[in-house]
């Protein structure tokens, strides 16, 4: 076996690399490159305009060529992959129509998913790879009957796991990750060890197609943004809100209803959004405690998965214990121990057993 899980000699194994111009997928590359594999390069054209080149994106005009620049100096061809209308219908138009049905979508992992383990794992299929390498932070193990494990990255500042959740088991079989098992500083000494032009270049946002940080100027456009009332609990009316668009569960700041509406001395926080009504539900902080979370959409890399599980319901948490209950359709319940603040709609609950991925789905509501 090679040091991917291949049994040819790293010369007869085709790899696929995708490179997006950042640090990361430079460094893969040249990772292999050093180690003799035969190496192609793969880097997704998203956008129909060149105007994400802020330093905030990735897969810009000035990202792909910086992927370029990086295969022909080790030798190897590279691709551009324009996708651009298929990322618009399956990530930029999923996303606006989550925030218009009152969720808060995750754009990241449904791109993962159907984009970069989708279509680009077909086009590398297609060009004769034998897999799919990437920069992401995470790892997989062999399981018990050889089917791959989806396991935390060993860096957790840098851990993508939660964001990998919904690839395919089939997708993931094709699947290698040779930085997830070192730290962000390790890979950055090494682009420089290597000279790569990327070696210290700016991390992407998370959200690629909005580089202002706004994520209301990419829906505001398409779903527009109907002003409605701002209510309480009982439907008192308290205010007007700007458009659903502009508010998720468990936000305090921004809500432009005066210091003195507040329940007992204390803040007011978005409890709920109700498109049907246009209306922007608010409450105090105890309002917003749920201990059952139904989920829908589920992928699961541990067939039959069930009962207590470690739950991640936002990228950057520390997990909470709950008891996991698969039900038909792909969907699932989930009884938290303890209750749980800021639990949004549209966004993915993550079950892990340790580091090792088990499955989730999105979140369709939580009680």
């Amino acid at each position: 076996m090679n040091s991917l899980g291949i049994d040819k000699p790293p010369a007869k194994t085709r790899v696929a690399v995708a490179m997006s111009g950042g640090v990361d997928s430079s460094t893969t590359a040249a990772l292999l490159a050093r180690e003799g594999y035969d190496l192609v390069g793969l880097t997704l054209k998203l956008y129909d305009k060149t105007d994400q080149d802020s330093g905030k994106s990735c897969c810009t005009g000035s990202d792909i060529a910086d992927a370029a620049a990086i295969a022909a100096e080790y030798g190897f061809d590279h691709h551009v992959l324009d996708v651009r209308q298929a990322f618009a219908r399956k990530v930029i138009d999923s996303f606006v129509g989550a925030y218009a049905a009152g969720m808060t979508p995750i754009p990241c992992a449904t791109c993962n998913a159907v984009v970069k383990f989708g279509d680009m794992l077909d086009a590398a299929l297609g060009l004769g790879a034998d897999c799919l390498a990437t920069g992401h932070y995470v790892q997989t193990r062999a399981g018990p009957t050889g089917t791959p494990q989806l396991h935390r990255g060993a860096d957790p500042t840098k851990d993508q796991s939660y964001f990998l959740f919904a690839v395919p088991p089939a997708a993931l079989a094709k699947a290698r990750f040779p930085l997830g098992g070192w730290t962000k500083a390790r890979t950055r000494a090494e682009a420089a060890q290597f000279g790569l032009l990327t070696a210290k270049k700016a991390e992407s946002q998370d959200i690629c197609f909005v580089p202002s940080g706004d994520y209301t100027e990419v829906v505001a456009p398409r779903a527009g943004a109907k002003p409605g009332d701002i209510v309480d609990e009982s439907g008192r009316i308290l205010g007007q809100h700007r458009g659903i668009i502009h508010y998720t569960i468990g936000q305090r700041r921004g809500l432009g209803i005066g210091g003195g509406n507040k329940v007992d001395g204390g803040a007011l926080y978005v409890v709920r959004i109700d498109p049907a009504r246009n209306a922007v539900v608010v409450g105090p902080k105890a309002a917003l405690a749920r201990t059952v979370i139904a989920i829908q959409d589920c992928t699961w890399h541990e067939p039959g998965a069930a009962g207590p599980v470690q739950l991640q319901f936002r990228s950057a948490m520390v997990p909470v214990e709950a008891v996991l209950d698969p039900g038909p359709g792909g969907t699932a319940r989930l009884t938290l121990h303890a209750p749980q603040y800021g639990i949004a709609p549209g966004q993915a609950a993550v079950c892990y057993a340790g580091t090792r991925v088990l499955g989730g789905g999105i979140i369709a509501a939580a009680a």
